[in-house]
């Protein structure tokens, strides 16, 4: 432990009690087996973490929940951030500054007294700092755009352990970087994000079953066409288990799950989803207003750890050749059983920042998303993920980086997350700030030569 001087956490090495528990995240496929794992308390931990990992020439990974899990690291450091959870509120400025392991619920909470909330995503659970340098679409970006839009500043050790706040006036080509970059260019510590005077939502899913999924996809498409960007909208074609985790109505059908997060009133809310609720029966029916501190309600996404693999593609429309080439590959009686999941994009999120950063793809109309859930065999998610990418290839616009997981996070995918340009303006800095790839265990991005 000596090795990692003034660090204040546990230092774990394979073997050691702990080490298993934090190179696991939620996703359990494939976890990280570093050589070492620093449990960072603080900043100080972490710029001491990449100082040593430096001075040997260690790759350095980072991780708080895992939830989305690129490519396992092998050997080198992976410093786990989870332990860092301070939140403060500025209700007057209408900021928040969060730490490295910090989730949205904890944001979430801590906001919704003042009348305020994040641009959190779909799960309450997911690290808000890694979700916001990745881009984040969150459950308002049609209205509001990017999570990383909203950050104000940065806290971040570089590959030369210096601890920088980083702001658009102090560091403007990294700060830059870092929001679409993520842990290319630095361990991020925390960040001073922007809060959105909303304290309630009008949302909720509707639950058709496999009868109507065809009708409630066709008409959901040609709906997204029509609503205001107040709408933030996404709909899943999900094979529930016959477990009772899940509601008895779900429980064994393949449904069509709509979702729906209104920032408007909540009588508009009600006319906007009435097209919806005219396709037919819902199993379940949820919309209606809520405070936003239940906005988790709206995906209803499971909190239990899993194996997984995901991958997406935007696209820039959604027509009818394309649903029914969807509802073939992983529809009701398709062979293999996955969720397909398609947002709605657009609005806001089609707009530039008023602060420049590097998410890329911001023209795409929507996000078309695969999920398989993995067993020890993985012949057949992965001919499935294969056939995926061929369906989507013509009409790709790239990808998502906060949406690539294991196998499909490769340096190609990587890539198809930005335009060309971001890309290499990315990999110009990359040579600037992280010359030796110091940070290349997490979507990794060269440096230019």
């Amino acid at each position: 432990m000596s090795a990692y001087g003034t660090v204040r956490g546990a230092v774990l090495a394979p073997g050691d009690d702990g080490y298993d528990a934090e190179r696991t995240g939620f996703q359990t496929a494939d976890p990280h087996r570093p050589e070492a794992i620093v449990v960072a308390e603080d900043a100080g931990d972490v710029r001491a973490a990449v100082e040593h990992a430096a001075g040997r020439g260690m790759p350095v990974a980072v991780q708080n929940t895992g939830h989305g899990l690129p490519l396992p690291a092998s050997g080198g450091l992976l410093i786990a951030t989870r332990a860092m959870t301070g939140v403060e509120i500025d209700p007057a400025a209408r900021t928040a500054r969060i730490e490295a392991g910090v989730r949205w619920a904890q944001v979430v909470a801590a906001a919704a007294p003042h009348g305020l909330a994040p641009l959190s995503g779909s799960s309450p659970g997911v690290g808000a700092v890694s979700y916001t340098l990745g881009g984040g679409i969150g459950l308002m970006s049609r209205r509001y755009g990017f999570a990383a839009d909203h950050v104000r500043s940065i806290d971040a050790v570089t590959a030369d352990a210096r601890l920088r706040h980083v702001t658009p006036e102090s560091d403007p080509d990294l700060f830059w970087a870092l929001l679409g970059g993520r842990a290319n260019f630095g361990v991020v510590t925390g960040l001073e994000i922007g809060l959105l005077p909303v304290a309630r939502l009008y949302g909720g899913g509707l639950y058709f079953d496999a009868d109507l999924i065809p009708e409630v996809m066709d008409a959901w498409r040609r709906w997204t066409e029509t609503v205001p960007d107040e709408m933030t909208s996404s709909v899943a074609l999900m094979p529930v288990p016959g477990v009772p985790a899940f509601p008895e109505p779900l429980r064994g059908r393949h449904v069509a799950h709509v979702r729906i997060a209104y920032t408007g009133d909540a009588a508009e809310g009600e006319r906007l989803i009435a097209p919806l609720r005219a396709i037919g029966p819902r199993l379940v029916d949820t919309a209606g207003e809520m405070p936003y501190t239940d906005s988790g309600l709206i995906h209803n996404e499971p909190p239990v750890p899993m194996a997984y693999r995901a991958t997406n593609v935007a696209v820039g429309a959604l027509d009818g050749d394309l649903v029914r080439d969807l509802l073939d590959l992983a529809g009701p009686g398709a062979p293999d059983r996955a969720i397909v999941e398609v947002r709605h994009l657009g609005g806001a999120m089609a707009k530039p920042p008023a602060v420049p950063n590097a998410v890329g793809n911001r023209d795409a109309g929507y996000l078309v998303g695969l999920l398989s859930k993995l067993g020890p065999d993985t012949t057949g998610a992965d001919a499935l993920h294969g056939r995926f990418g061929g369906l989507l290839a013509a009409r790709s616009r790239g990808q998502v980086l906060n949406f690539l997981f294991g196998a499909n996070a490769t340096p190609d995918q990587v890539r198809a997350a930005y335009e060309p340009e971001t890309y290499r303006r990315l990999a110009e800095l990359k040579a600037h700030y992280d010359p030796a790839n110091l940070f290349r265990l997490n979507h990794n991005i060269p440096p230019a030569k």
